[in-house]
């Protein structure tokens, strides 16, 4: 494979979220584009699941935010989004349930969502809207900023960061920033529990990300008719379409170097030369397997393991016989001592008293389960795997737990109608989807664990990354802009190579990065 460097050929490692996105615009600029995927279907955690009896559940993401950047993506390769997928925008939202008291509806509308807040605390209501406009503004300033690479500590001092500075409080987290808008706890999770998109705590999360609620009452909470797997599948179709190579069912062993730079993949007992790899799979996970550890020297395994990382999820999906009333699309139990449950989380303590969110896609989606049948998913936050909890005995326990806790929310009598059952705890999502530690949400999403400071997406001589374990960050509308980062910066070293310049390098560890 000594010319493999040279071959024009793009290996992609995942057909999850930011492989599908990758694929298609790598095959826009007539780039031949194969990619691996271990599994019998694409989506990655981003897909469908077939159960017995005709059910269906969303395996992670159980909704779809700002899909704009999907859109942008779909046009710039000649079709249009809503021409594979009927987006639903659900209204309300979500259902919040406080256990200590009180439920907001919470919806778009501005003022039913006042009128909901006000039943609370109508001093709150009153500024629902400053809060809005304020988000707007940070989302705009911040944009350009999770467009950008970032390669070099250069890049924290560029005129997009240093224009968004003053509208991020960087050192301040997401329930302090919300302290100057609403006095009510209740009010403030509302407006913070999105910090679990991240799989961390909104009293620790920067308050940057109080965009993430802005995001939702601006742009709406979708709902892919199908589920989220059909997004993927409706990606899957269009990469095909402009001559993606797809092989299911194609582990990837390992990638292949040759003085120091990566030539290929090995797949199946093959090898396939490829001029450029992207990685797209968890990260902790994919270098430890597929990149020697001389090749990643900025991200060594002692880096790997003192990272810091998300929480993991204990999962329930459910087939039940009947129908469960009027539950919402999406129902979140708040605990009655929420900081508690999230410092228990954070802590490594396996919470008696759980917070707990549930979809039931019937509610808006009648094809996720056999007619007069429902389909439930029911995740609960929990600690990942650093903290050594035993699964196999406290995952039967923690069932009985998750089933008591949602009688709260008026499902007294699922248990004795159950017909499909999984389980999903922070040990099965290691060893079944290949998640490092079981942390569900990937890196963490503090400071020192953001922009420059996280994985970059050129990572290596021929190797890129996509998705939430690089730069931007997690969440489908951010993957979807890392792989736009990614292909571009894979474009332009593909052309130095052309016009005989040298190829930007990846940045060496600097000796404060080794200390964090």
């Amino acid at each position: 494979m000594s010319n493999a460097a040279h071959s024009s050929r793009v290996a992609i490692v995942g057909a999850g979220p930011g492989g599908l996105a990758s694929a298609m615009l790598l095959a826009r600029e007539g780039i031949p584009v194969t990619i691996f995927e271990s599994e019998p279907a694409v989506g990655g955690r981003t897909r469908t699941i077939h159960a017995p009896g005709g059910y269906k559940f969303d395996i992670g993401p159980t909704f779809f935010l700002y899909p704009r950047v999907l859109k942008d993506i779909f046009e710039a390769c000649g079709e249009r989004l809503e021409d594979h997928v009927e987006l639903k925008r659900l209204d309300p939202q979500y259902h919040l349930v406080f256990e200590g008291g009180g439920e907001i509806r919470a919806t778009g509308d501005l003022g039913r969502l006042e009128q909901e807040i006000a039943r609370l605390a109508p001093a709150d209501a009153r500024n629902v809207r400053r809060f809005l406009d304020d988000n707007r503004a940070k989302l705009e300033a911040f944009r350009p900023v999770l467009e950008q690479s970032f390669s070099s500590p250069a890049d924290l001092v560029s005129p997009a960061m240093l224009a968004a500075l003053p509208k991020l409080r960087p050192f301040s987290n997401v329930n302090d920033d919300l302290k100057r808008y609403f006095a009510d706890p209740r009010v403030r999770l509302a407006f913070s529990f999105q910090t679990k998109y991240l799989g961390m705590s909104p009293f620790q999360c920067p308050s940057l990300f109080t965009i993430l609620s802005f995001l939702e009452y601006e742009h709406g909470v979708y709902h892919p008719i199908g589920g989220c797997g059909a997004v993927s599948e409706a990606m899957a179709d269009v990469a095909r379409k402009m001559g993606v190579d797809i092989r299911l069912n194609t582990p990837v062993d390992r990638i292949l170097y040759d003085n120091g730079e990566a030539v290929g993949v090995e797949a199946g007992g093959e090898r396939f030369a490829a001029g450029s790899i992207v990685v797209n799979g968890d990260f902790g996970h994919a270098m430890r397997r597929l990149v020697p550890e001389a090749m990643r020297p900025r991200w060594k395994n002692k880096r790997l393991d003192r990272a810091k990382l998300s929480c993991s999820t204990f999962m329930l999906y459910l087939g039940i016989e009947g129908d469960i009333g009027d539950l919402s699309h999406h129902t979140i139990l708040l605990a009655k001592d929420y900081e508690r449950n999230i410092r228990e989380i954070t802590e490594g303590i396996l919470s008696e008293e759980p917070s707990v969110y549930v979809q039931h896609a019937g509610a808006s989606d009648p094809s996720l389960a056999p007619k007069g049948h429902t389909s439930l998913y029911v995740l609960v936050p929990v600690p990942n795997l650093r903290c050594n909890i035993d699964w196999q005995k406290e995952g039967p326990r923690y069932r009985r737990l998750a089933l008591e806790r949602l009688k709260l929310l008026g499902l007294n009598d699922i248990e004795s109608r159950i017909r499909f059952e999984r389980v999903v705890t922070p040990r099965g999502w290691q060893d079944e989807f290949s998640v490092f530690e079981g942390a569900t949400f990937n890196l963490a999403h503090n400071l020192t664990q953001m922009l420059y400071f996280r994985p970059h997406n050129r990572f290596g001589r021929n190797v890129y990354l996509v998705g939430g374990g690089t730069h931007p960050g997690s969440g489908l509308p951010v993957i979807y802009e890392g792989a736009r980062i990614t292909t571009r910066l894979l474009l332009e070293d593909r052309e130095r190579r052309r016009s005989g310049e040298r190829e930007a390098e990846p940045e060496v560890e600097t000796i404060r990065e080794a200390t964090l």
